[in-house]
């Protein structure tokens, strides 16, 4: 049964994830310091060639797949998307926290949105339908190597309910330009709705793995 490896990858860093800010719909393009970032660890860390990447339509996802996978066939996926905050949008924890609406959404749920927001539920659903496009277009392009670059919620919340072995959300935490891979057959998605977890993306430079094999 033929393996499809994909490797999620969270953008670069703006200057509203510099100023703690919640950011989700909202289009802002990588800081200068996001773009310098991920310039470095292209040249620092293994990224490997991927035949295919799907990408988040807003530029901060858009930005990073262009550095970090320059040349490669790329297409925005709207599912792909980063939660939309609504009424929290652009704002920071500091500036919500005395607001019952926050408190109530920081007790989590899935049916529990921010104002004029989106629900967690619709979230999963999104990464849901995200997985059955791409799961499908690589078998039908024949390709078994694609990344994803999108968003640090998608990524959790994408891993923590698909992958194997179970873990929580916040297991999945990523710095940005980086993730996690994955790898799925065919039969794996369309009978249990999962798929495996391999590690932690991109791999460190070759000669630091030969390094940490010796030591």
């Amino acid at each position: 049964m033929k393996g499809y490896r994909i490797r999620f990858v969270r953008h670069g860093i703006t200057e509203a994830n510099a100023d703690g800010r919640y950011i989700g719909v909202t289009d802002l393009p990588l800081s200068a310091d996001g773009i310098k970032q991920l310039y470095e660890k292209r040249e620092k860390l293994d990224y490997q060639s991927v035949q295919k990447v799907y990408t988040s339509p807003l530029r901060r996802c858009t930005q990073t797949a262009d550095i970090l996978f320059n040349g490669a066939y790329t297409a925005e996926l709207g599912l792909l998307a980063e939660m939309d905050f609504g009424d929290f949008e652009n704002k920071t924890p500091e500036q919500l926290s005395g607001l019952p609406e926050y408190k109530k959404w920081l007790e989590g749920g899935l049916d529990n949105p921010p104002p004029n927001g989106e629900t967690a539920r619709n979230v999963v659903n999104r990464c849901y339908e995200a997985m059955n496009i791409i799961i499908s277009d690589m078998m039908y392009e024949g390709f078994t190597t694609a990344a994803v670059v999108t968003h640090g919620g998608i990524i959790m919340n994408m891993l923590s309910c698909f992958g194997m072995p179970k873990m929580r959300p916040m297991d999945y935490r990523c710095d940005f330009g980086e993730g996690f891979e994955i790898m799925v057959t065919a039969s794996m998605w369309q009978r249990s709705d999962a798929f495996e977890l391999l590690g932690r993306y991109p791999y460190p430079p070759e000669n630091e793995e030969e390094q940490c094999e010796t030591d």
